[in-house]
């Protein structure tokens, strides 16, 4: 006899939200989730802090330029980074609490630890084997690395190191023009760091209507951003005092360096599908570790 109706792997806005209403729907669910908080990348480490982060930025950016226009006198203007920090966990921390409660409510049972499909309607949890109906993955997506640059989440940083930064680097290298760099480049940039983006395309948001990328990025450059486009990072050369980014030019193969205090590598997400059993129990992969589905 199976535990569960249905077993949700991926305790994110697609699993959590999924599991409370398949609950309401009278199932017998539960959520895996080894992160040890509900909500995902989104929420904890992804759409949720940041936006925290840019409004509060965006809060400085204002009293530091558009207040005096409006008759708001201001003296000074400083940032606790910190502070700021601890604004933004604190949004985080109460939509989390926010979920458990739903869990509580809706009588969802929270598997707390990582899921692998170990057979036919079995979900193992940490050596623990759950039997289910039925069983949805739900695992989203992890950051992609980039060769040759290892992170270390101090001043070579992915997107999750970059809203922990205890300081304004002075100089903020990125790798990657896409939504999540540029979106956290805009908080730090706010905050006092010169920004450069850097980015193997020859337009910024790839994928994005290109008459949109370019006022984009007309929008961005007259904010202070520097970007490098057409442009292949070799390596990041860490030294004592500072980094070293270099890269080539597509068009011509020349090589350059720019300097940095931090460098964000954001070159994109891929399918957090590694270790969930799949391939072992007969689910197909594509060449980018996503499930293969058919036309439904």
């Amino acid at each position: 006899m199976a535990d569960y109706d249905v077993i949700f792997i991926g305790g994110g806005p697609g699993g959590y939200v999924g599991a409370i209403r398949a609950a309401q729907l009278g199932l017998k669910v539960a959520c895996v989730e080894g992160r040890g908080a509900l909500g995902g990348t989104c929420l904890n480490v992804g759409c949720i802090p940041s936006k925290a982060l840019l409004h509060a930025s965006e809060m400085v950016h204002e009293a530091e330029g558009n207040f005096a226009a409006m008759g708001i006198v201001a003296k000074s203007v400083s940032v606790d980074v910190p502070k700021m920090l601890a604004y933004k966990q604190g949004v985080v921390d109460g939509n989390v609490k926010g979920i458990e409660f739903l869990f509580k409510k809706n009588k969802v049972d929270w598997l707390k630890g990582w899921g692998k499909i170990t057979a036919k309607g079995e979900v193992t949890v940490d050596g623990t084997a759950h039997k289910a109906k039925n069983i949805v993955i739900a695992t989203g997506s992890e950051v992609s690395p980039l060769k040759g640059v290892e992170v270390d989440q101090e001043r070579v940083v992915d997107s999750t190191g970059a809203l922990e930064l205890k300081t304004v680097p002075k100089k903020l290298v990125i790798i990657g023009a896409g939504v999540i760099g540029l979106e956290l480049g805009s908080v730090w940039h706010r905050l006092g760091a010169e920004v450069t983006v850097i980015e193997f395309l020859d337009q910024i948001t790839p994928g994005q209507d290109g008459e949109v990328c370019k006022q984009f990025q007309r929008i961005l450059t007259k904010q202070g951003f520097t970007f490098v486009l057409g442009a292949a990072v070799s390596g990041v050369e860490k030294l004592k005092t500072k980094l070293k980014v270099g890269y080539a030019l597509r068009k011509d193969d020349s090589k350059h360096e720019i300097d940095a205090d931090v460098v964000l590598v954001a070159t994109g997400r891929r399918p957090f599908t590694k270790g969930l059993g799949l391939e072992e129990i007969g689910v197909a992969l594509d060449d980018k570790g996503r499930v293969k589905t058919d036309a439904r």
